[in-house]
């Protein structure tokens, strides 16, 4: 039987020789070899979970990066469970909320800005 062209079926050379492999360490490229078996985004939000925590435990002053991590969590919720637009506000007012009784205690002012009001 011949050959097609090509890689063939259960060839693992991109994940080890593509083109990022020069760049990558080889614990990066077992990881990637890891990332690639999720299928979903559900692990990735909670592992921004978990990020967004440690965040705001080792780093309280910078609201602005809790903030990014917060919008990025709430869009991929967003997009997993395709919300509508007043679904989206009051999941917004949620993680404004939470980031307020964070803050506050910590004595960190995060004005009106940040958690876009």
């Amino acid at each position: 039987m011949a050959r097609k062209k090509g890689a063939q079926p259960g060839n693992q050379n991109a994940r080890t020789h593509g083109f990022y492999s020069r760049t990558l360490t080889e614990a990066e490229k077992l990881e990637m070899e890891d990332a690639a078996l999720v299928s979903g985004i559900d692990e990735e939000i909670a592992l921004l979970r978990v990020k967004l925590r440690n965040l705001v435990e080792e780093y309280p002053e910078r609201i602005d990066l809790q903030m990014e991590a917060a919008n990025t969590i709430a869009r991929l919720c967003r997009t997993r469970y395709q919300i509508t637009a007043e679904q989206k506000a009051g999941l917004k007012e949620a993680i404004a909320k939470v980031l307020t009784e964070v803050a506050l205690p910590l004595g960190i002012n995060i004005g009106t800005k940040a958690i876009g009001k």
